[in-house]
């Protein structure tokens, strides 16, 4: 695949943080001493009325969003995603998702792409502790110029958002053109074979997989799941009927995050062979964010594999179906020879003298 520009999701953030800022007055943006590295920053240059610093305070942070929420007010909060998820739990579940309350809560530096900061700061479990609040709509957006789009459809959104960034720069796979609707998913790639269903940093290699499985004759779907929840179970139901066989893809713990929540419409509404590609349970560790990447799976090569097992169980299933069919084809046909034995003959009928 051609090379694609590279940009920073959190740039895209604090521009239409900014932009907003300044069509609305009722937009607030509360941080916890990191709106260098969440880049708040340049809203708090342009409003330093509308923004709070909290120190290193993210549940008082969240208490004071959930009040300025209630007050009328459009929250948008951010700090790290393994403070912003994980630390201060607690106050979302209690103060902001049980009330259903305007907080849109943006976490930046998730997954293992934080790199260097190891494990402490590396949450890869936020989106499963996001997903099974009540009321929470959970995104995550694929690159910049979605970030952009997810940002201003959070603020229009009633009610709580969790919007998951990461630190490292993503490749721009979406165009300005290109419609967002939260609960949407969108397909990028037309495909036959298999579907191969991305979110976030994994959207694109999706895409390179795809090109790879190209190579070997294989017509892979691609589509980027941008909203975890509420999810798009039209779109999966439509994938599963018309391709038959589907790998899902994430920078998260692979027990429960989107791959999971997937598996879970599937097997409701059509069941298809499926494989989840993501993190192991486990920790994270120091490193770059590609020597991680390479490390802990998320890779073109693991989705290739994926999509070759998940193909190969397709064909199985195929020829266990075929063998079904003609099974009861043959049964029907001794069941209707059966019958006709059963039946009484007609008598003869006497010869007249």
């Amino acid at each position: 695949m051609a090379k694609m520009k590279m940009d920073s999701q959190r740039k895209a953030f604090a521009t239409t943080l900014v932009e907003l800022g300044g069509e609305r007055s009722d937009i607030v943006v509360l941080n916890a001493d990191l709106s260098s590295s969440t880049k708040t920053i340049e809203f708090a240059n342009v409003f330093p009325e509308r923004h709070y610093n909290f120190g290193i305070a993210e549940q008082n942070m969240m208490s004071t969003a959930a009040g300025l929420a209630a007050a009328g007010k459009t929250v948008f909060v951010s700090t790290f995603a393994v403070f912003g998820t994980g630390r201060v739990y607690d106050q979302i579940r209690q103060s902001i998702a049980y009330p259903n309350l305007n907080v849109k809560i943006v976490v930046t530096h998730a997954g293992i792409t934080v790199g260097g900061d190891g494990a402490t700061h590396q949450i890869t479990e936020d989106i499963a502790l996001m997903m099974v609040l009540p009321n929470m709509t959970v995104i995550v957006p694929a690159d910049a110029v979605e970030t952009a789009k997810a940002i201003k459809a959070a603020a229009e959104w009633d009610g709580p958002v969790c919007v998951r960034l990461g630190r490292a720069d993503v490749p721009t796979i979406t165009a300005e053109k290109d419609s967002f609707e939260i609960g949407k998913a969108s397909i990028l790639r037309k495909g036959k074979d298999v579907t191969l269903i991305g979110t976030g940093i994994m959207v694109s290699v999706c895409l390179d997989a795809a090109e790879e499985l190209k190579k070997e004759g294989v017509d892979a779907r691609v589509i980027n799941m941008s909203t975890i929840k509420p999810i798009d179970e039209d779109a999966l139901g439509k994938a599963a009927v018309e391709t038959g066989a589907i790998v899902t893809a994430e920078e998260h713990n692979v027990e429960m995050g989107m791959g999971t929540a997937i598996s879970m419409v599937i097997a409701e509404k059509k069941h298809v062979p499926m494989k989840r590609v993501g993190i192991p349970d486990v920790f994270g560790e120091s490193g770059s964010s590609d020597e991680l990447m390479e490390k802990y799976g998320l890779t073109v090569k693991n989705i290739v594999n994926a999509a070759h097992d998940v193909l190969r169980r397709k064909d199985k299933l195929s020829r266990l179906q075929l063998m079904s069919k003609r099974l009861k084809k043959s049964e029907k046909k001794r069941e209707i020879k059966k019958k006709e034995k059963r039946k009484p003959k007609p008598k003869k009928g006497k010869k007249s003298k």
